[in-house]
């Protein structure tokens, strides 16, 4: 395929190739050096434009033998930065040049802000380039990835920029291998390894931008593969990826049709659900709105996508947007028509689609409602009074026409008087449709044939003229009639159709207006949706009350509160198995019953949003009593008892008068009592805490607290003889907000926990680092470390796993230590000890976000 131009010149534009990475550290750099090796072998001129190597002696030992461009120095607020030179690479115009790191963004003073525009500059001069990029950088992913990892990303590319690369190549790595090449030192240098393997390089977030990285180059080749097909002219389905494709008609078979697809779809790995409702290019699709909207609900919730198209074949329709997805099987549902119905009308859209489908295959479903439809009706349908005006005017009218038309036979001719006739058909159908029409037309055929048609007064026609002009404005007035009542139908429906959907619209801009604010109904869309229900149809009140004993759980603002069944003129709609939408003023008629449903679908939606609200507040209450509750139990029955029992034995046995005990034996004795005392003491101190943090009674006195002041006081509190404790970095950490004496506690504790598992003669290590607003404190061990299946173990109260030893602790440190950081606006959580062990991390807001590390 021929390359394009560079714009004003008759130079090929250059090829570009990209290195994408899941991740930092996955190798796009290595696999791009490599690369540029292979062509330089194979007599290329390659030069490497700009290279980061983050001091990595692979990578590095790569350049040996590559040309490398010196870069250009430029000075920004008194510093010096190295930039790519530019204007050395288009003066030098290698064939290949090697330009790392795509969306950095250039020191001011340069001819580009961003290093991608430099890369254009090369690619219209028809330099190759090869370059890399890391998926979290691309414009589109920046907010998910932010979300993701918590940090964001200040330096991107637009999608385009590299969606127009002749080569993407993927460099991807499993989440745990990378973290292995993190802990070993091949990525970071040795200080940032823990404060990147416990944040940015998580095994969830790892995961996480793999996924997002895949996904993204998966949806380019598959642009690829369709830009492939459109060129040659390909349009039989391949089916690299199964897809199908369910045709909705709004109808009651719609969710059966839905779930056979989607059972379809989840036979193969990676398979794509779409929906599809065809509508007619007027506007004006009988469809209910109401039900359409539950079968996109549920679509989404089986996790496929739906789609609207427009076309008044159907058929042609639905194989055009198959075609167009390349979808491998299509899911119709069997006619609802009657056997009377489909021999009057003729093949239906399954019979169609199914002729005309070549290699899609078609699944015709049968559903409860096949065969039932019933004949199609001739015209429109209108009130009793207004179908018999029609027909009486189908009479009447033809008759006046006659007695108006006799005055005048000696001056008009048989012409005028059938175009005046058909006027007057014309006027009938207007009224009352095509079969008042219908009636008008042979009445007026009659009349015209007795009165004006020699011989007149008798039903013989003398000249065949007369007899083909007889049939013609027959036939005339039938067709005219026909396409009046049927243009009239559908200006009545286009109107309907225009109001619906500006109902409809509203309708969804309040709910989306509306704020939802905890479970309380100040926040709930509920007063909305049945408020503008009641304005919008017309009614006196709008009420949303229990199926079964009629409570009412929501109102609209107007007074008086409906009642299922009490009222005659009542309206009735059910949303979901529990609830009724009671509208009371007026009967509806049942052209509006479609647009309610609508709104009842909408009702249902915020209802389930409140109870779900609702009970997800009442939850969490119940949950921390419960635990509450539990660890008050166990502390009574076994770890209260425990030192007060040894307090106990060692006071009785000083007391009893049948034993003489040594002064070192009464000290033993009394050093026992002391220990337990103290033992039991802190253990109450931890209950009572654990106690108000459950009831929100602790009093907190936040302020500013250095960390460096707070560990030497938490340490005084230990026990002796312990290992060394290493405080790293703890002077150079911002300042936290906490309560400096509860942050004491949760110290003491964590370091006890750390010194109680690590390995012996090890030290346990405490750093401190700056992350935006949060200031994460590590309690490093080199113990046996913890499953991941235990790590939320390890903060129920008095949980020790499977460690018996009373002497060592009653497991309640943890949980309290969790407990307080979360009342100081922090976490405590568990993470693994490159090379083994087990890490503490303890997050806390610093007390000045962005200012100094510490003063």
């Amino acid at each position: 395929m021929a390359r394009d131009l560079a714009p004003g010149s008759g130079t090929r534009r250059g090829r570009l190739r990209v290195y994408l990475g899941s991740a930092p550290g996955v190798g796009k750099t290595y696999r791009m050096l490599d690369e540029a090796r292979r062509r330089q072998e194979r007599g290329a001129d390659v030069v490497v434009g700009y290279i980061e190597c983050h001091g990595r002696r692979h990578t590095e030992g790569m350049l040996t033998g590559l040309e490398v461009l010196p870069r250009v120095r430029r000075s920004y607020r008194a510093a010096d930065f190295e930039e790519m030179d530019v204007d050395a690479l288009l003066a030098r115009r290698p064939s290949v040049v090697l330009v790392d790191e795509l969306a950095h963004t250039n020191i001011p003073g340069g001819r580009h802000a961003k290093r991608w525009q430099d890369v254009e500059e090369l690619l219209a001069a028809g330099i190759d380039v090869i370059t890399t990029v890391n998926v979290q950088h691309l414009e589109s992913l920046n907010d998910v990835v932010r979300k993701i990892t918590g940090i964001p990303q200040r330096e991107t590319v637009p999608d385009e920029v590299v969606r127009r690369a002749d080569q993407i190549e993927l460099v991807d790595m499993a989440p745990e291998a990378l973290r292995r090449r993190m802990a070993h030192g091949n990525i970071y240098r040795a200080e940032k390894v823990d404060a990147a393997l416990s944040n940015y390089f998580r095994v969830g977030n790892l995961t996480a931008l793999r996924e997002l990285a895949l996904l993204w180059v998966a949806g380019r080749v598959d642009e690829g593969l369709r830009d492939y097909r459109a060129t040659h002219n390909i349009d039989r389905v391949w089916e690299t990826r199964e897809r199908v494709v369910v045709a909705l008609t709004g109808g009651p078979e719609g969710e059966t049709l839905i779930r056979r697809a989607a059972r379809i779809s989840d036979r193969t790995a990676g398979g794509d659900l779409l929906a599809v409702h065809v509508t007619r290019s007027d506007g004006l699709a009988g469809a209910s709105s109401g039900a359409l909207a539950q079968q996109r609900q549920l679509v989404e919730t089986l996790g496929g996508s739906y789609h609207v198209v427009v076309g008044d074949d159907i058929p042609t329709a639905l194989l055009a947007f198959a075609r167009a997805h390349d979808a491998t099987q299509l899911v119709l549902g069997t006619s609802r028509r009657g056997r009377l119905n489909r021999f009057l009308t003729g093949p239906g859209i399954g019979e169609t689609t199914v002729d005309a489908s070549e290699d899609i295959d078609v699944h015709m479903v049968t559903h409860e409602f096949t065969g039932r439809g019933r004949l199609p009706s001739l015209g429109r349908r209108h009130s009793r009074r207004r179908t018999v005006a029609g027909f009486a005017a189908g009479l009447a009218v033809p008759s006046l026409l006659t007695l108006l038309l006799s005055r005048f036979h000696e001056t008009v001719n048989l012409t005028t008087d059938a175009l005046i006739f058909q006027l007057g058909v014309v006027a009938v159908a207007l009224l009352g449709g095509a079969t008042s029409a219908l009636l008008a037309s042979l009445v007026a055929s009659v009349l015209l044939n007795y009165f004006f048609i020699p011989p007149v007064h008798t039903l013989t026609i003398g000249e065949t003229n007369n007899l083909v002009a007889l049939i013609v404005f027959a036939a005339v007035a039938l067709t005219v009639s026909t396409v009046v009542d049927h243009a009239s139908r559908l200006t009545t429906r286009a109107a309907r159709a225009t109001a619906e959907a500006e109902t409809l619209s509203t309708l969804a801009g309040s709910v989306l207006r509306t704020p939802h604010i905890g479970g309380s109904a100040a926040g709930s869309a509920l007063p909305v949706l049945l408020e503008k229900s009641r304005t919008t149809f017309g009614m006196d009140a709008v009420a949303l009350l229990e199926r079964t004993g009629g409570e009412v759980l929501a109102a609209s603002e107007s007074e008086g509160r409906p009642e299922p069944g009490r009222a005659a003129e009542a309206t009735e709609v059910p949303v979901g198995p529990d609830a009724v939408l009671v509208l009371t003023g007026r009967r509806l008629p049942a052209a509006d019953q479609r647009v309610l449903t609508a709104f009842a679908a909408h009702v249902a939606a915020a209802l389930e949003r409140d109870r779900l609200a609702v009970v997800a507040a009442e939850v969490e209450p119940i949950k921390a009593a419960d635990r509450m509750r539990t660890a008050l139990l166990a502390a009574v029955s076994h770890d209260l008892r425990t030192p007060l029992a040894a307090a106990l034995a060692s006071v009785g046995s000083l007391r009893s008068p049948d034993v003489e005990f040594s002064p070192e034996d009464q000290a033993e004795l009394l050093a026992t009592a002391d220990e337990s005392l103290v033992r039991l003491t802190r253990l109450v101190d931890n209950l009572l805490d654990m106690s108000r943090l459950q009831a929100g009674a602790l009093t907190l006195h936040l302020a500013e607290t250095h960390l460096d002041e707070i560990l030497p006081r938490a340490l005084d509190t230990l026990p002796d003889p312990y290992a060394p404790v290493r405080p790293l970095d703890l002077d150079t950490a911002p300042a936290v907000l906490a309560d400096p004496p509860l942050l004491e506690r949760v110290l003491a504790n964590v370091i006890t926990n750390a010194l109680r598992h690590n390995a012996p003669g090890a030290p346990v290590l405490v750093t401190a680092s700056h992350h935006l607003d949060r200031v994460e404190v590590r309690v490093v061990d080199r113990g046996p470390g913890i499953a991941p299946e235990d790590r939320d173990r390890v903060f129920l109260p008095f949980q020790r796993l499977g460690d018996t030893d009373n002497t060592t602790g009653v497991g309640l440190g943890l949980a309290l230590s969790r407990g307080l950081a979360e009342a100081m606006g922090g976490s405590l959580e568990v993470e693994d000890t490159p090379g083994g062990g087990t890490t503490m991390l303890l997050t806390l807001p610093a007390a000045h976000p962005g200012g100094p590390a510490h003063e």
